[in-house]
């Protein structure tokens, strides 16, 4: 700039020239921020009509209203209003404020909570309100007490989200099956729930996956759970410490806040489904021409009677029923039948009635199968087709050929490892029934030393396995072993006989291994099912003891879990509970901790499975069910300034 003889700057002016020129510099050096900064402020509330906690409501719509334009996340699952309503509300954002508007008669002298969670956030940054609950009152009394806790699997104690917990003040022990729900919440990702606006009084705590939208129970699929335990709300005046954070790393201060301590807050609802007793056919089909399957949807102790009708049912199948009794398969003892494509029958069975009483009942069935007889019966001549001009091909050169074509052979799938534990065992599975097993022609031989020598073993069906047989024998450790099975050891039930078959496996030396010992606190006399289980929550040992004392051995070096099942009626296997025969679920148990196992060490835990309460004692690595992710600010203003050597707006890197 130029200045006349008569211009001359003065020192102000020239101040405020030195000024600008440093801001120039300062912004060439570190730049500005593009757009200007981010909006980190959560949305806030301006006004509610009625007011929040407003007495002797009539009407039946709520508004909210906010100072900037807000968005409400998927209001129909994450927005609660208790007392559940019959005929869902009407939740509605309306760029700056909400509008809820209940459809079902209020009732009268009693508080009502709209719980919006999370669910609410402003509309261009996504920053959260936070946790929200809006509430009024049709009576004169605002009710404020807060019941909380978790809802756990029965079986896995997993976390159950989104399951309806609710609150009676009936405490019938059959109310749960008559009548809503009086007061209700939602559990979050890990299970926990908080029911608000709780009157005070005496209640029972149910849990209810609710299919019909009733707020009842009153279908047996829906998963539940129930609890006779009497809960009395109350608060207490309590501290708690609340972390300020700096930034993402650094604390800033840890505040003492004062805070209204709401009791309970450690229910633990055990959520099971009750197995459904109700007996009827599900379906029936026949994939393989040689057999056809009977699906029931439960178990009766008395086969299926069966008369043919376009065929001689007497002595005509060999009949497999699962360990439930619940699937039946029929296998055709006679070709003939089988190269029958359409089996009509009539068959008699237990049927649950409409009253919930097992009746006789008589279907006719039609089966067909899968695959028609007369394309079976190409297929094989394509075989025989494919044979004589592999034969034909031999003779020309001079080779070995058959003259006639061999029967198709039973063909075993052999479980036997290369590397055995001591107390595992080998199995043999066929596609189709046995006629016979020759144990003369199965040899098992152990090597000692450089000799081989014949060793014992028993053979039987193995339980729970259709058509695997079990070879049992004393394995001992670092011994080597040749499993040698002779032709026609096997034949099934349509003539076809398996071929030689030679498996070679040792068994592990002991140093390979580890043992676990647990001491198990206050099981003395009752039975459980203790099973060790790996990183994927899947058993890889079971025990059975009665005393207390589960003894693990041959464990591989690793990571490993515990958990219980308390049997309590010893059939060996885990059972749900049933609400109207007022049964719970049997008591699983998991132990919290990691449990590492070292070659050639021996291992002794104890443990009390009652010293930690359910929901906290599946380790955090076996939960599948993860957590909802909390909503926050982003602060993404921190993270620009950092980038750009500046201040943010707040004043504070």
């Amino acid at each position: 700039m130029q200045y006349g003889p008569h211009d001359k700057p003065t020192a102000r002016m020239l101040l405020w020239m030195a000024m600008a020129l440093t801001v120039l510099a300062a912004c060439a050096r570190m730049g500005q921020p593009d757009g200007g900064w981010y909006d980190e402020t959560p949305p806030h509330i301006v006004s509610t009509s009625p007011a929040d906690k407003s007495t002797g409501v009539k009407g039946k719509k709520v508004y909210i209203n906010f100072d900037e334009f807000i968005k409400i996340e998927n209001a129909t699952e994450n927005v609660v209003v208790s007392p559940p309503q019959m005929e869902p509300p009407e939740i509605k954002g309306q760029g700056k404020r909400i509008m809820v508007e209940l459809k079902d008669t209020l009732k009268p002298n009693i508080t009502y909570t709209i719980d919006f969670s999370d669910a609410i956030t402003d509309n261009n940054e996504g920053n959260p309100l936070g946790n929200y609950t809006y509430s009024f009152s049709t009576g004169e009394v605002i009710d404020t007490m807060e019941v909380s806790g978790h809802v756990v699997d029965a079986e896995t104690l997993e976390p159950v989200k989104g399951i309806l917990v609710g609150l009676y003040s009936n405490l019938s022990d059959t109310i749960f099956s008559h009548e809503p729900m009086l007061r209700v919440s939602k559990t979050d990702g890990s299970g926990r729930f908080v029911i608000k606006g709780v009157a005070p009084g005496e209640y029972r705590a149910y849990a209810l996956m609710d299919a019909d939208g009733n707020f009842m129970y009153s279908q047996k699929s829906e998963m539940m759970a129930f609890d006779h335990n009497i809960i009395v709300p109350s608060s207490k005046p309590d501290i708690r410490q609340d972390t300020i954070w700096r930034d993402s790393l650094r604390i800033d201060s840890i505040a003492r806040v004062p805070y209204t301590h709401f009791l309970p807050d450690d229910i633990v609802l055990r959520a099971f489904t009750t197995t459904l007793t109700d007996r009827y056919l599900v379906k029936s089909e026949r994939k393989q021409a040689n057999a056809f399957t009977l699906f029931f949807s439960y178990g009766h102790e008395e086969l299926p009677v069966i008369e043919g009708l376009n065929f001689d049912s007497r002595d005509a199948f060999l009949v497999e029923a699962n360990e439930r009794r619940d699937t039946i398969s029929y296998w055709l003892r006679d070709t003939m039948l089988v190269n029958q494509d359409t089996l009509q029958l009539r068959l008699q069975y237990h049927m649950t009635d409409s009253t919930g009483t097992l009746q006789l009942q008589t279907d006719t069935l039609e089966l067909l199968a899968k695959e028609p007889y007369e394309k079976r019966q190409k297929d094989l001549q394509k075989k025989i087709e494919k044979w004589q001009k592999a034969q034909e091909k031999a003779k020309k050169r001079g080779e070995a050929y058959e003259e006639v074509m061999p029967a198709e052979p039973l063909i075993p799938k052999y479980e036997v490892p290369s590397q055995l534990d001591p107390d595992q065992n080998l199995y043999v599975k066929f596609d189709t029934p046995l006629l016979t097993a020759d144990t003369s022609k199965i040899h098992l031989y152990s090597k000692i030393d450089t000799l081989w020598y014949e060793a014992r073993f028993q053979l039987r069906e193995a339980p729970g396995r259709a058509r695997t047989y079990e070879i049992m024998g004393e394995w001992r450790p670092e011994v080597e072993y040749s499993l040698e099975i002779d032709s026609a050891a096997f034949c099934d039930i349509y003539g076809h006989v398996a071929g030689k078959e030679k498996k070679g496996f040792k068994v592990h030396s002991l140093d390979d291994y580890s043992s676990l010992f647990v001491n198990i606190k206050g099981m003395e006399g009752k039975q459980a099912i203790c099973h060790l289980i790996d990183g994927q929550d899947r058993v890889v040992k079971q025990v059975v003891t009665a005393n207390g004392a589960a003894e693990f051995y041959y464990i591989k070096p690793g990571t490993y879990y515990l958990r219980m099942i308390v049997d309590d009626n010893g059939n060996g296997r885990w059972d749900t509970g049933d609400f109207a025969q007022d049964r719970q679920p049997e008591w699983v148990y998991y132990y919290p901790k990691e449990i590492e196992c070292k070659a050639k060490w021996d291992v002794t835990q104890a443990w009390d499975p009652t010293q930690r309460k359910l929901n906290e004692q599946k380790p955090p690595k076996l939960v599948k069910q993860r957590g909802d992710t909390k909503r926050t600010i982003k602060s993404r203003n921190a993270q620009r300034a950092k980038d750009m050597g500046i201040l943010p707006p707040n004043g504070s890197l």
